[in-house]
């Protein structure tokens, strides 16, 4: 099987909630996860997560068959690690073209 977008996008504020309160507002979306570590607003379609930290740019997932295995042949491919939180489990890679996206299996 191929490798696959998931329904999550990630983002980065200094204010999470702040930054979360801004798609209420404006675009009408309902905040459905306040943990302080990662704002949650799910829609039909798309999962918007919205974490504490420097903007890094909209992170997309990817799920693949072996984290590892992907990382590895990404890096040689030229990508670089922008995050890698095996514990969370998380690997942010950011692509030649300036993609930015998340590993999962």
């Amino acid at each position: 099987m191929a490798n696959t977008f998931g329904t999550d996008i990630l983002i980065q504020a200094k204010d999470p909630m702040k930054a979360a309160e801004f798609y209420v507002d404006a675009l009408g979306f309902e905040i459905t996860d306040r943990n302080p570590k990662m704002i949650g607003l799910h829609g039909k379609h798309i999962n918007l997560f919205i974490e504490p930290g420097p903007v890094l740019g909209p992170v997309l997932e990817v799920t693949v068959k072996n984290v590892k295995e992907a990382k590895a042949n990404l890096q040689k491919k030229g990508c670089t690690i922008i995050k890698d939180e095996p514990n969370v489990p998380r690997v942010y890679i950011k692509d030649p073209n300036g993609l930015i996206y998340n590993l999962t299996e």
